[in-house]
């Protein structure tokens, strides 16, 4: 592995992912066409407007690619909030175009409207001892979870960072804080650098 990686750069959040990795010594590729989709080690779908960019990644032809790379190769994905969405077997209430692959259902904007978003704390065994910030802003929940899918850290008893494989998904927006610790965990264990 050559250690190229990308992001899915449409719509959203894509930046603030780019910066976070550029600081950890990782610059990262946007990700907007079929050959930068199949030139990438490793992908970040940041959040944004799920629907937005699954139509965006069908109209550029990077959804078929990406689906291929993700579900038959391997490809290894950090989702967060509409990433997670596009990533979900089951988006309920919706059709929207979406990658699948990850064994989980989600509902959109489920904490409510942007004027209702928030900032927490998350604690759990697998971040270690310090209490890792999060942003939620329209976040979705995940209202299940296959068996193959491990839950890494709850929110008010629900699932809001878990892993299957390759891909690691979150519900909140990591790259809104100074907090680097999933995006270097991302890197380290998923992708196998730094």
């Amino acid at each position: 592995m050559n250690g190229v990686v990308g992001v899915l750069a449409y719509q959203g959040g894509f930046q603030r992912h780019i910066d976070v990795l550029t600081r950890l010594g990782f610059p990262a590729r946007q990700v907007r066409d079929p050959e930068s989709a199949g030139a990438v080690d490793a992908l970040v779908m940041p959040g944004g407007e799920s629907t937005t960019i699954g139509m965006l990644m069908e109209r550029f032809s990077v959804l078929d690619v990406l689906r291929r790379r993700i579900n038959e190769e391997g490809l290894p994905v950090f989702a967060t909030c509409a990433g997670t969405i596009l990533l979900a077997d089951t988006i309920v209430g919706s059709d929207q175009p979406a990658i699948g692959g990850l064994h989980i259902a989600v509902t959109r904007n489920a904490y409510g409207r942007q004027i209702e978003s928030f900032e927490t704390s998350l604690a759990g065994e697998w971040i270690g001892n310090n209490p890792l910030p999060a942003v939620f802003i329209r976040a979705p929940i995940i209202e299940a979870v296959s068996e193959d899918v491990e839950v890494l850290l709850e929110f008010e008893g629900r699932p809001v960072l878990v892993r299957q494989q390759q891909i690691l998904a979150a519900t909140f927006h990591p790259e809104l804080t100074d907090d680097t610790r999933l995006h270097r965990r991302w890197l380290k264990e998923f992708v196998g650098l730094g």
